[in-house]
């Protein structure tokens, strides 16, 4: 019988990821990334609590919780708990829900909100420290990232629901103390254990999308109790996942080029528009040719129309008349036209309201999106868009993008974000307490047990 890696005394890459989280002291982790995945929790805290405001998640959290299991998760913006499946679940939805969570262009995904959710009711159902919390998250969001990095997902595939329930499990797995030579394992079953997802899911504006990220979380955590079942998994279930199923290639070596030296967490971004990435690229070039424009706007009965040329992911946004709110999260004709019309800021702007805004209407069904092969051979390290406003007196305004703002070379202003975090928290917890608990995120390595975190349940 041939041997397998992981009999053979060399650690091949799933068992190198496995340790890698099982065994990374919190003290080995870099004070850089610790900083980055503080702001992370900043930003994520109220973009999940703004999620579980809305209708559908009130609906779903109300029966879930209440026919689910109790226990002292937080379930974010409801101000009660639950069992930490049931929180985890919850939470990962909320948080994908308005498109307003962190990512990462590197690894083709949003890690954070894939790992956040699991990690913390993990934490607070075992009552671990801040620093155990701290350290379980960001090691788990290396490990989305760069098997994330590692995979070519096939072009259908939204990336929620896929690399993060291997990133969840690993996650869980070390806040609970599993034996870390059950780690290749687990990592195997979790990657077995992903969603079929489905981009069409945007261009219909399908808010079952928002369901592939509490996914993660739920079966990250059902992958643990699966080993700790005596479950067993495929000899390497990432590999097959990523590379025959969902995907179309996985290169091991970039799973693990450089691990515990080179880190992706503090390589991902935060959003100052509640759109999917790829439309902030082409928002970035709107605003670079509205400033050449008199006063910064032009009214948009001047505008006869506007082309964009774009890299694939963005051009896949080339939706014209979104039908509702969630569909202008995919939606780059409709992002320019509101941006442009103005009047609205924040959520706002992509609302209801400002979908049945006729001058938005009308405004969108002008702009058109195309692809620029050349741009798709630079991404992900260039993020090129070309935008062109052209005006009934025949005049152009030109507009372009190269690295989306809001990546490490190119970061938002403190301020923006600043501004991000007291639009959404303050009204939902009011000022004094939206402070304490950003406070207490900034401070995380100082609480004790996660459970009395900022003294209040959001």
């Amino acid at each position: 019988m041939t041997s397998s890696p992981a009999d053979s005394g060399t650690p091949d890459y799933l068992e190198r990821l496995a340790r890698f989280v099982s065994d990374t002291k919190y003290e080995a982790i870099p004070a850089a990334v610790i900083a980055r995945a503080k702001e992370i929790l900043v930003d994520s805290f109220p973009v999940i609590a703004s999620g579980m405001r809305t209708p559908e998640l009130v609906a779903l959290a109300g029966t879930q919780i209440d026919e689910g299991v109790s226990g002292p998760c937080w379930v974010i913006g409801t101000g009660r708990t639950a069992g930490r499946f049931d929180a985890a679940m919850l939470n990962g939805v909320a948080g994908a829900w308005l498109d307003y969570d962190e990512g990462n262009f590197s690894a083709n995904g949003h890690p954070g909100m894939q790992v956040l959710p699991a990690a913390l009711a993990t934490a607070q159902a075992t009552g671990a420290s801040g620093k155990q919390f701290l350290a379980a998250f960001a090691l788990g969001y290396e490990v989305v990232a760069r098997i994330g990095a590692a995979s070519k997902l096939k072009l259908i595939v939204n990336p929620h629901g896929t690399f993060g329930v291997v990133g969840a499990a690993l996650a869980t797995a070390r806040l609970i103390g599993l034996d870390a030579s059950h780690g290749r394992a687990l990592a195997s079953i979790a990657a077995s254990s992903c969603m079929a997802t489905n981009r069409h899911t945007m261009r219909d504006g399908a808010t079952v999308r928002n369901w592939y990220a509490g996914h993660s979380g739920t079966m990250g955590q059902m992958a643990v109790r699966l080993v700790q079942s005596g479950f067993t998994g495929p000899q390497d279930g990432v590999s097959t996942t990523f590379s025959m199923v969902l995907g179309e290639g996985f290169d091991p070596d970039v799973a693990v080029e450089r691990l515990g030296e080179h880190w992706m967490l503090p390589e991902g971004y935060l959003k100052l528009y509640p759109t999917a990435r790829y439309a902030h690229s082409a928002i970035d070039a709107l605003f670079d040719a509205l400033a050449k424009a008199p006063g910064g706007r032009i009214a948009p009965a001047h505008i006869t129309r506007i082309d964009v040329r774009a890299y694939r992911l963005a051009a896949l946004l080339a939706n014209n008349a979104p039908a509702g709110w969630f569909g202008t999260r995919f939606s780059i004709p409709f992002a320019v036209a509101t941006l442009i019309v103005g009047g609205r800021n924040g959520l706002d702007a992509f609302s209801d309201a400002a979908v049945a805004d006729p001058v938005v209407k009308a405004l969108a069904l002008r702009v058109n999106i195309s692809e620029e092969a050349s741009y798709n051979t630079r991404y992900p390290e260039r993020q090129e868009v070309d935008l062109t406003i052209h005006l009934v007196d025949g005049r152009c305004y030109d507009g372009r993008c190269v690295i989306t703002s809001g990546e490490p070379t190119r970061p938002h202003a403190p301020a923006d974000l600043e501004r991000k975090f007291r639009d959404l928290a303050d009204p939902l917890w009011g000022r004094a307490r939206a402070d304490a608990l950003r406070d207490a995120l900034r401070n995380i390595e100082t609480c004790a047990d996660m459970r009395t975190l900022a003294g209040f349940n959001p």
